[in-house]
């Protein structure tokens, strides 16, 4: 920098030293130990208006250095790691497109960049416009905006440093021949397995509900003397009432299934009248609930 001595020194800028945030400098570490290498990228113009090449341009410009990131860019589409495709996918360049998409090795990234490269922007619906870019192969990483700044720009390519790290650490798992998964819980009934996953989900999510469902139907198959017994056990361990109250339920249905409404509905009379007497009104309450419920 050329400093005028004449100048005060008070009108005189001096650029002040920047420091990365440190989550940044994880991140960008991060992002650098997983792939142990550059990645380049090449721009692929579909047919815009060239304000999106000039945000890409002031991207890798040393103002915003998407170098220090490991982003370089290639001429060549043999040579790139990540495509960058912007504008809409006008008539005239979707072969060069996908000539571009070809050329370029595995494991490779698309990046949609732009409004018109997402979804074809204010140009979707012209006679003479593909639409956007995923109208011809698959897209990792959209980076929309009319155009994108370069801190999105920035931003989107941090994502796509992420994605291509899975893509190259990611491994193919082919079955041998003859090889079949292992059915889980094969001894149980097709129908009650299903039954009991449904009633599972209902009351506690998919998530949830496919969990406790494997926890109920490993109790099952325990076997033993008594089954609603060791189902009974589960339920009396559970420290959360809610996932006792859907134990309960996963019960109910289970004795459903096996003897029947009209039989479970009798039993369950038969029960309340035999401990009217007893004075157990906990059990008494119980019971009297489910024949309502039922």
């Amino acid at each position: 920098m050329i400093i005028d001595h004449n100048v005060p020194e008070g009108l005189q800028h001096r650029l002040d030293k920047k420091t990365l945030d440190e989550s940044v400098t994880k991140g960008k570490l991060a992002l650098l130990n997983d792939i142990k290498r550059s990645v380049y990228i090449y721009r692929v113009d579909c047919g815009g208006c060239n304000g999106c090449e000039i945000e890409i341009f002031a991207t890798i410009t040393p103002v915003f250095d998407a170098e220090r990131l490991g982003i370089k860019n290639t001429p060549s589409p043999r040579h790139a790691d990540i495509l960058v495709y912007t504008g809409a996918v006008t008539r005239a360049m979707r072969m060069p497109a996908l000539r571009a998409y070809q050329g370029a090795p595995d494991p490779k990234l698309v990046v949609s960049y732009g409004a018109c490269g997402c979804t074809g922007g204010i140009f979707h619906d012209n006679y003479s416009v593909w639409g956007g870019t995923d109208k011809l192969f698959p897209v990792d990483v959209y980076i929309p905006g009319c155009p994108p700044s370069p801190a999105q720009t920035i931003y989107g390519f941090a994502i796509a440093l992420g994605v291509l790290g899975q893509k190259l650490h990611h491994k193919d798992e082919v079955a041998a021949p003859g090889e079949q998964a292992a059915i889980p819980f094969a001894d149980i009934p097709y129908k009650v397995r299903i039954a009991i996953e449904q009633k599972a989900r209902l009351y506690s999510g998919y998530r949830f509900g496919q969990d406790m469902s494997d926890e109920f139907m490993s109790t099952l198959e325990q076997g033993g003397p008594s089954v609603v017994a060791n189902i009974s056990e589960l339920i009396s361990v559970q420290n959360d009432p809610r996932r006792a109250e859907v134990y309960t339920h996963l019960r109910d249905e289970l004795c459903t299934m096996l003897i029947g409404p009209d039989q479970y509905q009798k039993d369950l009379k038969a029960a309340l009248s035999s401990v009217v007497a007893s004075g157990d009104d906990r059990t008494k309450e119980e019971l009297r609930s489910k024949v309502n419920h039922r």
